[in-house]
């Protein structure tokens, strides 16, 4: 069973993303440290990149899914051009639940029934308008864990410690 608390709000959010992320990245930062964003987020926590400069979104991956394990950060958000990879990469880390999300009620719906922490976007895929519409979404979810919700992720949290041996056996 999950024991994790519910994160009170408002929300301490770590954000990161490569440098095809970088523009959104900034405008969704600024936009979470606004007064409009108050009530949902109270602190933020900016993981990079600082400019446009090439770099490697795995890196800002592990810097969000950082602040979020050590308790720095309640949830996280990471920007790349697509969000597949830093989405790849974020799943990757024991017990970071990310997702690529361009619609809000993918953000919302990913929170409410499977307890994702960390929400991916595609700084090349939506504007920075829809972008906000997601992010509020993600930040003003919370996991509702009744028993169907809670069983589905006891099961995932079980492949994540079994690791390749929840396969089973794979010699036949």
């Amino acid at each position: 069973m999950n024991s994790q608390p519910q994160p009170a709000k408002p929300l301490r959010v770590a954000i990161g993303g490569d440098h095809a992320g970088y523009p959104l990245k900034q405008t969704i930062a600024e936009n979470l440290a606004s007064d409009g964003l108050a009530e949902l987020v109270g602190n933020v926590v900016d993981c990079g990149t600082d400019g446009p400069a090439r770099c490697d979104y795995p890196d800002f991956a592990i810097a969000v899914s950082r602040e979020i394990l050590l308790g720095n950060a309640d949830r996280g958000i990471v920007v790349c051009g697509s969000g597949v990879g830093v989405s790849v990469a974020a799943n990757k880390i024991p017990g970071i639940r990310a997702a690529i999300c361009h619609d809000t009620y993918s953000a919302h719906q990913g929170v409410e029934h499977d307890d994702m922490n960390v929400l991916c976007i595609g700084g090349r895929i939506i504007g920075s308008e829809l972008a906000m519409e997601i992010v509020r979404s993600f930040l003003g979810a919370q996991y509702t864990p009744s028993e169907r919700h809670q069983r589905r992720l006891d099961k995932v949290l079980e492949i994540e410690a079994q690791g390749r041996d929840a396969l089973g056996d794979m010699s036949s």
